[in-house]
């Protein structure tokens, strides 16, 4: 899990994937945290994405860096535990103007059941589970 936090982070930016019926849908995302030993990303309640998880939680995160790229297959699972809301702004302040702990439309989700693949065109792909 160490390995895949730190790339997301410094990757900065990475893509998720979802199913909305049977059309896929990939849209960017920033936001990576690990909060009591389980990867966290966050969204809003309102948008798509999220209605989406919570009709199929399984998606995916594909980011790329410096010739390496990973792929995390996982099942993303809301938590509205407050703390973990907390959490994810302190980790992302720039973010407590759109979002707060106890609004209404803050949702942080969490990785589970992670395959994360690390490929490039150098060598074998090495796999991290979580």
């Amino acid at each position: 899990m160490e390995r895949t936090l730190k790339f997301l982070k410094e990757a900065g930016t990475y893509y998720l994937a979802t199913v909305d019926g049977d059309q896929p849908r990939v849209r960017p995302f920033g936001t990576i945290n690990e909060f009591e030993g389980k990867l966290y990303i966050q969204t809003g309640k309102k948008k798509d994405v999220s209605k989406q998880l919570h009709a199929n939680p399984k998606a995916e995160i594909c980011a790329f860096m410096n010739g390496e790229w990973l792929r995390v297959a996982c099942e993303l699972v809301a938590d509205d535990r407050r703390e973990a809301k907390v959490s994810m702004l302190e980790a992302y302040p720039n973010l407590q103007g759109m979002y707060s702990a106890d609004d209404d439309n803050t949702e942080v989700l969490y990785l589970k059941n992670a395959t994360a693949t690390f490929s490039s065109f150098a060598g074998a792909p090495e796999v991290e589970k979580f």
